[in-house]
């Protein structure tokens, strides 16, 4: 029978910590699956001028924190951070938002390079650009004339090419190239929107064999809406390159079926209320990509918007697929009303795993979802985490974080999300284990002498479902 595992990943040495560790992600080892690192707006405990990120060589049941991601601040961390190990070697990759830049209001992208889990050096900053947002990273390993090399693809919003915004980094030789380390700027939006960009989210998806997906939201429209909202129109976008996205024109081999544009529209004419708020939660920017290891014509889409949606609904969250390489799409075969932060992955033996985080009952629960069938029969349904929405009070936005990360290796699912971290059984119904010190008869947090209390926070949650 299957299993699965739920774990608190604060260590015991921050069992004080009492800040707001939003916005995971995470990686793992394909060749050494114990070997997992997690990250999230998490402040060196000691102050420095490096953020950490987490680190386990057990399979996520124990987690340290290693302080090496440039650009940190004492009080958040990094800003933005994405990771991916390759598929061979080792090698861990970041695209980070650094944090000291942003305190200027600058938004500047940076592309790390880590030898593995075992350095404590700071990571190598192979491309450093103003401008883009919220980075991605997936990585693979290929063998190439006898060969093997890494490539690696950090999606961004590239706010220097407005208002087409959506765009790849791609490195052919990311694993041994000095920086900066090959990588090349591919534009991926070919339309124009009528916007001033896309949509925050880009999003990657690497089928083993070299057929690459990316995914955006073209903003055909965004007016004010009041305050910090925006009324944004968008389309759902897919394209696709059939080699491995290195080419002269990479991204460009999959035609929409109406107006032959570059990028099939798996969605059109879909509204969002950007920067409206849900249980002290932003809304906006939701997006995922998945596509079947096994299967590259296999792919599936995820998405939020407020289409259809009844008065006081926040937004709905859909799901569609495609078999023959993103060319023509299914009806929603997944929605879910009030959830946000989508993630999507397929596993080897077929297995679809839907992941996101929903607003009911002046609750947010994270849940997990496994479909053999794309939801004709009832799914594997998992509640990972469930806890009132208004505690703690939120810091500063995202409050749980604009995206949650699930992958898979062979058949398992593994997965990382942030939310509160008061103990309490009841707030997790498959069981959790905690490394910080917790009292879970009275429901308290403690600090490092095990007696002083401490206030509860956000803290990342990592999970592993055993095929």
């Amino acid at each position: 029978m299957p299993t699965l595992k739920v774990v608190n990943i604060t260590p015991v040495s921050l069992s004080g910590g009492r800040t707001q560790d939003a916005e995971p992600d995470l990686a793992v080892n394909p060749e050494h699956p114990d070997e997992v690192v997690a990250t999230a707006f998490t402040p060196d405990p000691m102050g420095g001028p490096l953020a950490p990120i987490y680190v386990s060589t057990d399979g996520g049941d124990t987690w340290i924190l290693r302080s090496v991601v440039p650009g940190g601040t004492p009080t958040r961390g990094t800003g933005d951070i994405s990771v991916s190990f390759a598929s061979t070697g080792g090698v861990l990759y970041a695209g980070i938002l650094n944090a000291k830049a942003s305190l200027q209001d600058i938004l500047r992208l940076q592309i790390l390079r880590s030898p593995g889990i075992s350095s404590t050096a700071p990571m190598e900053v192979l491309v450093s650009r103003d401008m883009p947002d919220q980075p991605s990273v997936v990585a693979g390993s290929f063998e190439i004339d006898g060969v093997t090399r890494d490539r690696v693809y950090v999606a961004n919003n590239d706010f220097g090419r407005s208002p087409r915004t959506a765009a790849v980094d791609v490195s052919d030789d990311a694993r041994t190239a000095p920086a900066p380390a090959g990588f090349a700027r591919n534009r991926i939006e070919q339309r124009t929107p009528l916007g001033r960009q896309d949509g925050p989210p880009v999003r990657i998806a690497l089928h083993p064999e070299g057929t690459v997906y990316a995914a955006f939201e073209s903003w055909e429209d965004a007016t004010g809406g009041g305050g910090d909202i925006v009324d944004v129109t968008f389309d759902v976008v897919v394209t696709r390159d059939d080699d491995a996205g290195v080419g002269a024109n990479a991204f460009q081999d999959l035609k929409d079926a109406e107006d032959s544009a570059i990028g099939q529209r798996v969605a059109t004419q879909r509204v969002e209320k950007f920067n409206a708020f849900m249980g002290q939660e932003r809304l906006g920017g939701d997006l995922a990509i998945a596509v079947d290891p096994t299967d590259a014509a296999r792919v599936f889409v995820a998405w939020c918007d407020r289409v259809g949606a009844s008065a006081g609904v926040g937004c709905i969250l859909h799901v569609r697929g495609s078999t023959d390489f993103g060319q023509t799409w299914s009806d929603d075969v997944r929605s879910v009303i009030n959830a946000k932060n989508p993630a999507l992955a397929v596993s080897t033996d077929g297995l679809l795993g839907l992941a996101y985080q929903r607003f009911g009952q002046e609750q947010w629960a994270t849940v997990l979802e496994l479909t053999a069938d794309d939801w004709q029969t009832p799914p594997e349904r998992h509640v990972l985490h469930q806890a009132p929405a208004n505690v703690p009070t939120a810091r500063f936005l995202p409050y749980l974080g604009d995206y949650i990360r699930l992958l898979t290796v062979g058949r398992d699912f593994y997965g990382v999300f942030s939310g509160n971290n008061t103990p309490d059984h009841a707030n997790f119904p498959e069981g959790v284990t905690y490394q910080r010190h917790a009292d879970f008869v009275s429901h308290q947090l403690l600090d490092l002498d095990n007696v002083t209390r401490v206030p509860p926070s956000i803290d990342p949650f990592f999970y592993h479902r055993t095929a």
